[in-house]
């Protein structure tokens, strides 16, 4: 084989470590102009009525049942600091992942982090406040989901936070990008059930109260799949076969490609009269 039909080759088919450099780059900025997004959905819905004091504001415009209750002040409190959170943990963590900060910005970067991690830690307390005392949930099914949701929010930012104490960056990262996962749940619920609603053209598996097959699946689905993806991400980088690499590289890109398909959906039907 000549050098430059090597050369081709090399650019035609590059190595499996490039290909999941790339599948994980694709995911990410397709990520991060979904949760920006998200972000100003946010703050457009329910950063006026908090900002203005007019808390009626949350049911009239979201149709919530339980978002702003007469007579209650601490749940209304949890609330609104859950929703705000959420603005603020959604944009910190994009902000986190991005190497350049990492490496050129790393005091902004660890008080950011710790921004993140404690709005995070919070955020997963509030969780449950709403959820076991306020009772926000529509059946068992769906209260330990996001049970199970706040707990693992509270594990990985916990160690992510002990390596990040002991130097370990390298496992410091790993649990970081586990935290990032569990604490976008929300995020991966609505754009993946947007997305299937799409690919299927209705709500199949779908019922108002939220307990249809797809709805089970999705409220325990929306942060485990993501993470189950990100842990054979890690294993094909740090030790896979190529062909490993390769097969990781497929489903990161399938999995990105539904992603923006349900950021897609979302933006249409649901953020986009916001904005």
């Amino acid at each position: 084989m000549s050098e430059t039909t090597h050369t081709r080759a090399h650019v035609q088919f590059p190595s499996s470590a490039l290909a999941l450099k790339y599948a994980a780059t694709f995911w990410f900025l397709t990520a991060v102009v979904g949760q920006w997004l998200f972000v100003a959905y946010i703050l457009s819905l329910y950063g006026g009525p908090t900002v203005t004091g007019h808390l009626e504001g949350w049911n009239r415009n979201t149709g919530l049942f339980n978002g702003h209750v007469v007579g209650d002040t601490t749940g209304n409190i949890v609330f609104a600091s859950h929703m705000m959170g959420a603005a603020l943990i959604t944009l910190a963590g994009t902000l986190q992942l991005v190497p350049q900060i990492r490496k050129r910005a790393r005091t902004f970067h660890r008080w950011n982090g710790r921004v993140y991690m404690a709005t995070a830690g919070i955020m997963a307390l509030g969780g449950l406040y709403l959820v076991w005392i306020r009772g926000g949930y529509f059946h068992i099914p769906g209260a330990l989901a996001i049970t199970l949701n706040s707990v693992l929010i509270l594990v990985f930012g916990a160690l992510a936070l002990r390596h990040a104490m002991r130097r370990n960056i390298a496992a410091h990262q790993r649990w970081a990008l586990r935290l990032f996962m569990v604490v976008s749940g929300v995020w991966f619920l609505g754009v993946g059930l947007m997305g299937w609603i799409i690919i299927n053209q209705g709500p199949v598996g779908m019922t108002d109260n939220m307990d249809g097959w797809v709805d089970l699946f999705s409220a325990y689905g929306s942060y485990l799949v993501p993470l189950a993806i990100l842990e054979l991400y890690l294993r094909a980088k740090a030790a896979g076969s190529p062909v490993q690499r390769y097969a990781v590289s497929a489903l990161v890109t399938a999995a990105t490609l539904v992603m923006a398909v349900g950021i897609f959906g979302a933006y249409m039907f649901m953020w986009k009269a916001y904005l």
